[in-house]
């Protein structure tokens, strides 16, 4: 347990993200197509007590769940070319410039957040007319200005310009909170994998979650092939808190994806998708249209279940992996985009190949310090129904034979089992979620 508490204490010093972060960023159902307008009627819709929508009866809006934090993701940047470098977004001094025909004013869009209890998230190192120059001081020193003038509260630092040096974001950021009334940044690297938290010593972690893959996209394939790339995290203890192991943002109820070859994922897949991001400790960013009264009637059950919720938040020294899977192999993709990101070549890209899953895995996150409470998760990667049975001895940790088991998407009580527990006609690319006490 010692070295647990060490590793946990390595994270970014700023006291955020002590359990995963929850909130809503733009770029997977939006894309570039986004303004200020947008933004704004987004955050009301993240507030809103509708009375369709409630939690033991209640109505309840997605920040009351903890969906806090609205994120604006790329192409808020006025594109050209600036100064004698000819730089695309920043000016000779390094400031960024501002599309205001988007965005008119960002101060006032941080300003509209905070009135109504949210966070506002900015995004930088952008992708659309990423500057590749900008490697020199200035540039970072004007974006870390630029965060502070505008008032926002979180940090999408992208890979695709020459902002890389993610110690020195995180040092420029903490020397420029203010002496008094000292606001502390939520920072995401969005390196895809290329940036990971730690050194040779293992005592590095300048950010408070980190992308550990290329970006999702609004297909089962690639929700799979995501979740794979946190496993070798977790298994090192690298995925803790304030250091958070990222697969990328959620599909969930993303059906209009920006990439036309994506048709959306079924309800089924939907379900397998958040319980498998709620399992591995990853932070929860959803990017659905919160307005669109079809796909929130669809998708409520899923994003407001408490108990998947509560799985979600809790660490009890392991942040969730798998511990078994079928050995039969069965192809999602033709390419796997977990491992493609914006700088490979497209010889790169294609050598990448197709993505090919195990036809069933079990993950498992222990939901209490001596094994008496442990989440599980069964995933059904085929396209077809099936039988998916449990044998308790397999689970890590696990301190019971007989157990009590029960289902937390349908908040049922199961009974108890002795020695395994077999889950009957599990849908195709489905789940089952469940919790497991000594009975």
């Amino acid at each position: 347990m010692l070295a647990l508490l060490t590793s946990a204490a390595l994270a970014e010093n700023n006291g955020l993200a002590k359990t995963p972060p929850l909130g809503w960023r733009s770029w997977n159902l939006y894309g570039a197509n986004v303004n200020q307008n947008l933004i704004e009627t987004i955050m009301e819709a993240m507030v809103k007590r509708d009375p369709r929508y409630t939690v033991d009866g209640v109505p309840t809006s997605l920040c009351d769940l903890g969906y806090c934090d609205v994120g604006l993701d790329d192409n808020w940047q006025k594109c050209g070319h600036y100064g004698k470098e000819g730089y695309t977004y920043h000016d000779e001094d390094g400031n960024p410039i501002v599309n205001t025909d988007r965005f008119p004013s960002l101060k006032a869009m941080t300003s509209k957040a905070h009135a109504l209890g949210l966070k506002a998230g900015f995004y930088g190192n952008n992708c659309i007319c990423s500057d590749s120059k900008t490697g020199a001081d200035k540039f970072y020193q004007g974006d870390v200005n630029a965060l502070r003038e505008f008032g926002f509260d979180s940090w999408k630092l992208d890979g695709c310009g020459a902002q890389t040096d993610m110690q020195k974001w995180s040092d420029l950021i903490k020397a420029s909170a203010p002496t008094t009334g000292r606001k502390e940044i939520m920072v995401e690297n969005c390196h895809w994998g290329s940036k990971e938290p730690f050194k040779p010593n293992r005592t590095w972690c300048p950010w408070n979650f980190y992308r550990t893959s290329g970006d999702v996209r609004a297909n089962y394939g690639s929700v799979v092939g995501n979740l794979q790339t946190t496993i070798q995290y977790s298994t090192q203890n690298l995925s803790y808190p304030g250091c958070w192991a990222y697969p990328d943002m959620l599909e969930v109820g993303v059906l209009a994806s920006p990439f036309k070859e994506d048709s959306g994922l079924t309800i089924a897949e939907t379900r397998a998708h958040f319980g498998a991001w709620a399992i591995v400790s990853s932070p929860l960013t959803l990017s659905h249209d919160p307005n669109n009264q079809t796909i929130m009637d669809a998708i409520w059950p899923i994003i407001s279940n408490k108990e998947v919720l509560a799985v979600n938040q809790a660490y009890a020294g392991e942040s969730g992996t798998p511990f078994k899977q079928a050995a039969e192999r069965v192809e999602l993709a033709p390419l796997n985009t977990a491992l493609v990101h914006p700088s490979m070549t497209v010889e790169e890209m294609r050598s990448v190949g197709p993505l090919a899953a195990s036809a069933w895995q079990y993950f498992y996150k222990p939901m209490a310090w001596d094994g008496t409470k442990t989440a599980v998760l069964l995933m059904n990667h085929i396209n077809a129904t099936v039988d998916l049975s449990l044998s308790f001895s397999d689970v890590p940790g696990l301190a019971c034979t007989k157990c009590h088991v029960r289902d937390i998407w349908h908040h049922a009580d199961l009974g108890a089992f002795e020695g395994t527990f077999k889950a009957t006609a599990v849908g195709a690319h489905d789940c089952v979620f469940l919790i497991l006490t000594p009975a």
